[in-house]
């Protein structure tokens, strides 16, 4: 019995010493990924003299920064012309996404998985290919210099048709049967029955959707040129260009930028979670 006790014993320490190296190594990582967020913050509180001191406390606090950001540039409007822009291209993306991805999941039409692959294969061509077609393609339809030339190119998203379409595939599909039997068309069951089971993945996806086009830069800058449509990240690089030694500016108005978006993680990381525990590829 004495042996037994001790040879479990052994066997937990066994376990808990990677564990606790693994864990160790959890928060070595979570600090270093930290420290340049706090060090902005910090930083956007220090005067001119001292924002590059090499001090993470600021030794002389003040406002006159964040102050200065909203009275001397039009900041608020660029906020606002983000957050307006993020937030129809995240509803119109989720909408036809699903739509689409739902297509793809469950109806039979000829050519649905040549069609797949041909949307799943856009993941592997970068941004800035497309860049100058898009550019050419927006011109020619007068888009340029309008909120319809920010949000429409920005809607097709392939990892969102793709990352619903493994979802629906999980979803049993005996409750849609049933309510085929019912008399249900296809649009009915998929506007009362797959949307209402899919909250979890379309927060996630809303999450991501929205923190992706808060922070776009290239396409907004190709876009357009009128001040009354500059984003957030647009608004900061003329700001930079503007300032170029006033970091305490810059790093107040990337502070300003940054908390939104800090804030909305920090609330919705449990969908976050939960969404890739429960959309496993397949």
């Amino acid at each position: 019995m004495a042996s037994d006790a001790l040879t479990s014993r052994a066997g937990g320490r066994r376990l808990r010493s990677p564990r606790t190296g693994l864990t160790a190594l959890a928060v070595v990582l979570s600090l270093i990924s930290i420290f340049p967020v706090l060090w902005m913050v910090t930083s956007s509180f220090k005067t001119r003299v001292t924002v590059t001191d090499g001090n993470l406390i600021p030794k002389d606090f003040t406002f006159d920064n964040f102050v200065y950001v909203f009275t001397e540039v039009p900041f608020g409007r660029y906020l606002w012309n983000s957050f307006f822009v993020s937030a129809v291209i995240t509803v119109v993306a989720l909408f036809f996404h699903s739509m689409a991805a739902y297509a793809l999941a469950r109806l039979r039409f000829p050519g649905r998985e040549k069609l797949f692959g041909a949307i799943f294969a856009t993941l592997l061509v970068t941004a800035p290919v497309v860049l100058i077609p898009l550019f050419l393609v927006a011109r020619e339809l007068g888009l340029l210099n309008s909120y319809a030339g920010l949000i429409i190119p920005a809607v097709f998203n392939a990892f969102g048709v793709f990352l619903l379409r493994q979802f629906y595939l999980g979803l049993p599909r005996e409750l849609e049967e049933a309510a085929i039997v019912d008399g249900c068309g296809h649009w009915r069951v998929y506007w009362n029955i797959v949307l209402p089971m899919s909250r979890p993945i379309l927060s996630a996806l809303a999450i991501f959707f929205f923190l992706a086009n808060w922070n776009a830069f290239v396409w907004p800058l190709v876009a357009t040129n009128d001040q009354s449509l500059t984003v957030v990240q647009l608004g900061i690089a003329s700001f930079q260009n503007q300032y170029t030694s006033n970091w305490n500016y810059i790093l107040a108005a990337a502070t300003v930028a940054a908390l939104p978006m800090l804030a909305l993680f920090f609330v919705f990381q449990r969908q976050i979670v939960e969404s890739i525990k429960t959309s496993g590829l397949k």
